[in-house]
């Protein structure tokens, strides 16, 4: 489907849910006549937007509209969106302002916390991953465990690119219902074929995306590429791929009776597996016993006292 198909589609859903044309606000801001021709699909307009000298003199109108995900993150803490669509769609996400007063469901993590010092190989990080992503599910929970990502963490996917593992985790956690929405992990594995230090996990997504009044979320698969730096240990850049085209997993949202159609079908469920995390560093650590013997194990424990 051609972008201009894809801009179409988007205003016939969008429109009849904005209070007013400042919903329209990253095409132009209060330009109403401008936001009325798009409305309208006028062809010769849309089309226009396209070009990259267009799209740059919008976009400094729409800066103050682009919402933050968290003001406490490190590096940039603003979403930039690569296309028109997550742009518009980004309007009725839930605003940061909203959310105030409400119990921050990612307190307990520490984003400031050390990181992982383990020298391991990537075979073993990749099984680390699995286990933790698979009681998890961070990529739509944003119950991330930073220890493994650096300072300099940027993640990007088809639509949006950020700075900051506490910024994705934040903004996971925002634009997913944590009612409904999974990550099913398939699979986490060192994959030679994007790089000598990139792990890729194969994931299902499903459930339901907090935009507007809720937007259902066909299951598909998501490849998520980490590149680990070599020196550190830690992983710098997280990218996700789909299976799906974007029109295609935008489609199925907004008119979900396409689905097997005009649309592909939905994801095949993902069958259970028993993940276990790794050992590192030898030896398993004992458990805190209340044993006179002090760090001796409780002896009273092998004749069931």
């Amino acid at each position: 489907m051609s972008t201009l198909g894809m801009n179409l589609v988007l205003f016939a859903l969008v429109l009849p849910h904005a209070k007013s044309f400042q919903a329209l606000a990253p095409f132009g801001g209060s330009n109403n006549v401008f936001a009325l021709r798009m409305a309208k699909g006028d062809s010769t307009l849309i089309k226009s937007i396209n070009d990259k000298q267009l799209l740059r003199d919008e976009k400094k109108d729409a800066a103050p509209d682009v919402p933050k995900m968290n003001d406490k993150g490190r590096g940039s803490n603003v979403e930039e969106y690569k296309n028109i669509v997550t742009t518009v769609l980004s309007n009725f996400m839930t605003k940061q302002e909203e959310m105030e007063g409400q119990e921050d469901p990612l307190a307990l993590i520490d984003f400031n916390g050390p990181k992982f010092s383990k020298n391991i190989d990537l075979e073993t990080l990749a099984a680390v991953l699995d286990a933790e992503l698979y009681k998890k599910e961070w990529f739509v929970t944003g119950k991330v465990n930073p220890i493994y990502f650096s300072e300099s963490f940027r993640f990007e996917d088809p639509d949006v690119k950020l700075d900051g593992i506490e910024n994705y985790a934040r903004g996971v956690c925002k634009i997913f219902d944590q009612k409904t929405s999974r990550a099913e992990i398939i699979s986490t594995k060192v994959n030679p074929e994007l790089g000598p230090n990139t792990i890729t996990c194969t994931w299902r997504l499903s459930g339901y995306a907090n935009i507007g009044p809720g937007i259902s979320i066909k299951p598909y698969i998501v490849y998520t590429d980490f590149s680990v730096n070599p020196e550190s240990g830690l992983i710098d850049l997280q990218e996700d791929r789909f299976d799906l085209p974007p029109w295609d997993i935008l489609l199925s949202s907004l008119f979900p009776f396409l689905i097997g159609k005009l649309t592909a079908p939905p994801a095949p469920p993902v069958e259970p597996r028993v993940v276990e995390m790794p050992k590192l560093g030898g030896k398993k650590k004992q458990e805190k016993s209340a044993s006179p013997f002090g760090g001796f194990p409780d002896f009273g424990k092998w004749f069931g006292n």
